[in-house]
Parts: structure tokens; sequence; C-alpha cells
């Protein structure tokens, strides 16, 4: 594989941006295909996003990846640092550039947003332990806005958003819980105030997502086809749960809550696209 795809980590990229199809779909049904172009466009937008912060991740982590992942580019000498910090640079303006493409303020504003989070987040907030679990979670959340406003409406998936990065909070909690002996030259929610009561705030957030998923409820009791969302907040209920004796467990199943919570929002735009 050619080295540049190598430090973009094709593979993570592209289920990434192809993920914004889906999101679309919550947000907008069938409908989504009147904004083919724009949809296009925030493909390619998630695409560079995640190359130009994997490339720099690569260049800042460079140390500690001689250890971690001694295949990379950049730590076999493929790629020189500074190019690879340069590439960076040029893919996350590059997504910037396309997100002005769309003409949607919401849209721009956004992309503008994350790649400011993005940034700070390798270069100086992944160090700070809980602050860099908020910048990740966030990211996670901007993604299902980004395919809402893509769609023509940046609120449609605020609460599938506000959900996943709720519970993104809890799963990032429960790895630094799992990974405290090993993290080096970070200062980790659970090195700041302790296991327990660290264990303590990732059960509040994987409680806080799911509360959140019965939003759209509220909003129309009558979609019963949402109502597959309680297997996705039983999920988050016993992470909530098992992340006090085991966060291991803990974030490795939230991970199927995910995915439960996802198909009920999927099942939600089906529900508005055909049955009604």
């Amino acid at each position: 594989m050619n080295k540049y795809l190598r430090l973009f980590r094709p593979v993570n990229a592209t289920i990434a941006s192809f993920s914004v199809l889906i999101a679309a779909f919550m947000a907008a049904g069938t409908s989504m295909v009147d904004y083919w172009e724009n949809l296009i466009i925030g493909v390619l937008i998630v695409f560079t996003f995640v190359a130009g912060g994997n490339s720099l991740n690569d260049y800042i982590d460079v140390e500690i990846d001689r250890t971690a992942h001694p295949d990379r580019p950049v730590v076999t000498g493929e790629i020189s640092p500074k190019n690879a910090r340069n590439v960076a640079l040029v893919m996350l303006a590059l997504s910037v550039i396309l997100s002005l493409l769309t003409r949607d303020v919401y849209c721009i504003a956004i992309v503008f947003v994350a790649d400011v989070l993005m940034f700070s987040y390798e270069t100086f907030l992944k160090q700070r332990g809980f602050v860099g679990n908020l910048t990740i979670a966030l990211l996670c959340g901007l993604v299902f806005v980004l395919s809402g406003a893509l769609v023509g409406d940046v609120t449609a998936n605020i609460a599938v958003g506000g959900m996943a990065a709720l519970v993104t909070v809890g799963r990032e909690i429960a790895k630094d819980i799992e990974d405290m002996e090993s993290d080096i030259g970070r200062k980790t929610l659970p090195m700041s105030i302790g296991v327990r009561n660290a264990s303590i705030v990732a059960s509040i957030f994987f409680i806080a997502g799911p509360v959140l998923s019965w939003y759209p409820l509220y909003q129309d009791p009558n979609n019963y086809m949402y109502y597959s969302v309680f297997l996705a907040d039983i999920v988050f209920f016993y992470c909530a749960y098992k992340v006090l004796s085991d966060p291991h467990k803990a974030q490795k199943t939230a991970k199927i809550g995910m995915l439960f919570g996802l198909l009920a929002f999927i099942l939600s735009a089906i529900y508005y696209s055909f049955l009604v």
C-alpha cells in the first residue's frame, strides 16, 4: 500500500466517511437522495478530516509508536515527521475547503470547529485526561450533527449525536481506568480523582446517554419502531453497573449498545420513510 495511504489509515477513514450516509438516512430518510451532492462532499470531508487527524497523530506520537506501532510509515522512516505534519495540516485544511462547497453555514461551522478540536486534542488536550475524553466525545457527536446539516436539518440528529457523545465519555473514562498503569505523561480522570470516583463518573455518563435517547419518544410516542432503543438502553445501564467492577468489559460492551442505538434510529427513519 502507498505510504501516504498507510499514513491516513484508509480503512478507518473510509468507514468513518461512509457513516455520513447512515447518519443522513437517520436524519432525512429516503429524501436524503435530494441532497446527493452534499452527501458526496460530506463523505470527502470526513475522509480528509480523519486522514488529517491520523497523520497528525503519527507525527505527534512517533516515539510512542516505535513500540506500539512499529510498522507505521513515520516510524519506519518512509515518511519524515515533518512531511507527516504537513500532510496533516493540508488534509485538515482541505476538509474545511470542501465544506465551503456545501454553501451551508452550519456545515462550514461544524467542520471548522471539528478541525480546531482535532488539532487541539492531538497537540495538548490528549494529555489532559478528562478534557480529552470530552473532546473525543464531541467529535463523535458532531458526525451526526454534520450529517443532519448536509440534508438540510442541523437539529435532526441532535438526540442520537448527544447520546453517542455522552456514552463515548463513559467509554473513554473506562478505557483510561483500564490503561491507568501504562498511561505515561497523561493526567487522566482516574489519576486525578481515583479509580472508584472515576468509575462513578463514567457510570453517570453511561446512564445519561439512554435518558437522552427517550427524547424522540417524547416528540412522537407513536413511532413504534423506535421503541427498539430500549435494547440499547439496557446495555448502557449494564455498562453503568459493570464499569464499577470491570471497566474493560464495560467499554467493550458499550460498543454493542452503540450498535443497538444506531439500529433504533435507523428503524425510526424507516418508519417515517415507508410506514407513515
